[in-house]
């Protein structure tokens, strides 16, 4: 009797591991599939400016990744946009490119306008767009301000109005705006440039409180230093002395803003507004 007794209990307790097991991976595929599905972007129209190179690449393609529908905007290189468009598509996702100087409010209005006649909705903005004229205060010019606050804020102004004006009529919608930690912390030499992404990640917070009670979030991502290539011209002494001003002792990729943006236009991040998430490795905290 004693030795069937032992028999049993090793069968029941084999067996009863086997059934924890299969509940175990039953119930992280069920959670797997549920995180899935928050953070999927099936059919959302997005509109990503600035998106033919670096990080504005980098935020069409995971956004692509993740089910959207991308709109690739540019400025000046027609050929660059539609090799984005291409990658988008030879790794599965759908795209288009179309062509509009942010900085222009009309022509602004016309791509909006284009983008919903085509495709009758647009569900995700990411605001990206952004240039730089760097010098010293003492010698930057009015035109190189100017040209810098024309396209970074007034750009990221510009599709703000007329994308809202369509996600008010949906009552959904998300809008994340590209800033910099220079626009929190400045940067010798950036005056301009502080002060666009200083405004933008201000506006960012207003168009927060004023279309939130229509389902619109709105908030902003403030890189630090990424790998790009413009950071990419520059010796390594000088690479050196920025990777020293950061915590985790590297310059970041464009993919872990990409990640970031993804994030904030998925369902997971559905009670998130008027904030602004630092991708830095650290450097402001």
């Amino acid at each position: 009797m004693w030795q069937h007794g032992k028999i049993w209990r090793v069968w029941y307790s084999k067996n009863r591991k086997k059934q924890i097991l299969k509940k175990a991976v039953f119930e992280k595929g069920k959670l797997g599939q549920e995180r899935d599905k928050r953070m999927s972007l099936d059919g959302k129209i997005t509109l990503v400016t600035g998106a033919s190179r670096g990080i504005g690449r980098a935020i069409a393609m995971e956004l692509a990744a993740k089910g959207a529908f991308v709109i690739v905007n540019y400025n000046g290189s027609e050929a660059a946009a539609a090799e984005t468009v291409q990658a988008i598509e030879a790794a599965g996702g759908k795209a288009a490119a179309w062509q509009c100087n942010v900085a222009d409010y009309a022509a602004c209005e016309q791509m909006v306008n284009g983008v919903l006649e085509q495709y009758k909705r647009i569900d995700i903005l990411v605001n990206n767009a952004g240039i730089t004229r760097d010098n010293l205060l003492m010698k930057m010019s009015e035109a190189e301000f100017d040209a810098v606050l024309d396209t970074n804020l007034k750009g990221t102004f510009h599709t703000m109005r007329f994308v809202s004006r369509q996600m008010l009529k949906q009552r959904a919608g998300r809008i994340i705006n590209l800033a910099s930690v220079v626009g929190i912390v400045g940067n010798a030499g950036q005056t301009n440039y502080a002060a666009s992404k200083a405004g933008v990640i201000g506006m960012t917070k207003t168009a927060a409180k004023e279309l939130a009670a229509r389902g619109i979030t709105v908030n902003a991502i403030a890189p630090g230093f990424i790998e790009t290539d413009m950071t990419g011209k520059l010796s390594e002494k000088i690479r050196e002395q920025m990777s020293a001003q950061i915590p985790l002792g590297h310059f970041g990729k464009p993919e872990h803003v990409a990640k970031a943006a993804a994030f904030l236009a998925s369902d997971d991040a559905a009670y998130i507004t008027g904030q602004v998430l630092n991708v830095d490795g650290g450097m402001v905290m």
